[in-house]
């Protein structure tokens, strides 16, 4: 349990966190005539767990620290939070839950994708397009949020969850095409490798024969 995989662990600590928080509207609290309601807290955290995904991933790549365990986790943290960032907001009747199903959906699909390529061997690594998703996430998550008592930010919350659903939509197909060229190489390769088998097979008893 190194330094990255603890801040992976401290983000999946987040997630039960912000949910409570965004559900039951609380804590609302004043500090020095300043209000601090739910929705700063909300951000907060918000904000908080996306800064612990950006460090956990640099300080294992500088420190050499990168384990399977933290491979594992990280993806896992990642979805968990998105999840707990949109869900409780179609609760709280500030964002469609068809854009949410769209959202969490890619995230799925994405995982699934990575698990049966896994099992093949096979690698789908990470593009600039998941990253730009992930900070449209954030940065719409922490507006809509906003939007729960500043109303006045709605809009700016609506074009960024917009900008999400498009993203996460063409992601999950960058994705999938990635995901096919490999695992069609892979089929074409073994493809190959059975037809030389045979043939190495059949040769003998072509010389056999004659």
């Amino acid at each position: 349990m190194n330094l990255p995989n603890s801040l992976t662990v401290l983000r999946i600590f987040f997630v039960p966190l912000l949910v409570v928080v965004l559900l039951t509207r609380q804590p609302n609290w004043n500090f020095w005539g300043l209000p601090f309601h739910f929705e700063v807290w909300g951000v907060l955290i918000l904000l908080v767990a996306a800064a612990t995904d950006a460090a956990d991933g640099y300080i294992a790549r500088k420190r050499r620290e990168i384990t399977t365990l933290g491979i594992l986790l990280d993806p896992v943290a990642d979805k968990l939070l998105i999840i707990a960032a949109f869900i409780p907001l179609v609760e709280m009747h500030l964002v469609q839950a068809w854009m949410v199903v769209i959202i969490v959906g890619r995230e799925f699909i994405v995982m699934g994708l990575r698990e049966i390529a896994s099992v093949e061997g096979l690698v789908i690594p990470a593009n600039a397009l998941g990253k730009t998703k992930m900070i449209l996430q954030v940065m719409a998550g922490c507006t809509i949020i906003f939007t729960a008592n500043h109303p006045a930010l709605k809009n700016v919350g609506r074009v960024l969850l917009w900008l999400v659903v498009l993203s996460a939509v063409a992601s999950a197909i960058h994705y999938f095409q990635m995901f096919w060229s490999q695992i069609n190489f892979r089929f074409q390769e073994r493809r190959r490798r059975s037809v030389l088998l045979v043939e190495a097979k059949d040769k003998p008893q072509d010389v056999l024969s004659r």
